[in-house]
């Protein structure tokens, strides 16, 4: 008993220590001012693209019967994603300045069609769009203030918005596809790839 005691004691100042060290305030760091080694700019049409060419090839695999599909009644169908994420290019861009076509109005664009061309249209036009825009930008405007959307928000931060609501949307795809048996087709490639490099083993 008394050694547990002298343990239990031993232990209790270890993380009282332990404590005291942690609670110590950090020293403060120079600010940096090496340059970024991330480039924004390129990153995000990288990424916006890639997430067009999965959404036009996904949009492509759907059989057309498929696209008024909807999860439940109170969801967006298959085609109304794909039209949902053609609209909201526009619109996100439009916060920061950028003009939308003439007649341009997010609901009724999503509800627009159900026609697998008309949609991969829409999807590659709004993609154009897009990437002209981003393309169009200076560095300077990335850091360029939009005090509508908060006190320290800029351009740069809409683009964020962009490249976030694009994954999600997809993601969204994806399940939905999932949920009708359908395989995306860039992992039925890597599938194939796989298979293909097996055998030659």
């Amino acid at each position: 008993m008394k050694a547990a005691m002298t343990v239990l004691v031993c232990l209790v100042s270890v993380f009282a220590g332990s404590a005291q060290t942690t609670s110590a305030p950090m020293p403060q760091t120079e600010k940096d001012t090496t340059v970024p080694s991330y480039d924004m700019k390129a990153q995000a049409l990288l990424d916006l693209q890639g997430v067009n060419k999965k959404c036009v090839d996904l949009a492509q695999a759907i059989p057309s019967d498929k696209l008024t599909w909807r999860p439940s009644a109170d969801s967006r169908s298959f085609a109304e994603v794909f039209l949902h994420v053609a609209g909201e290019r526009y619109g996100i861009l439009s916060m920061m300045g950028a003009t939308p076509p003439d007649g341009f109005k997010a609901k009724e664009l999503e509800k627009s069609t159900t026609d697998k061309d008309k949609i991969v249209e829409d999807l590659n036009q709004s993609w154009d769009f897009t990437s002209k825009t981003i393309n169009g930008m200076s560095n300077a405007e990335f850091a360029k203030l939009v005090p509508k959307l908060g006190p320290e928000a800029n351009e740069g931060d809409v683009v964020f918005i962009l490249v976030a609501d694009a994954h999600e949307h997809l993601g969204q795809l994806i399940a939905y596809a999932r949920q009708n048996g359908i395989v995306p087709p860039w992992t039925v490639a890597m599938q194939k790839k796989k298979a293909a490099a097996a055998g030659t083993k």
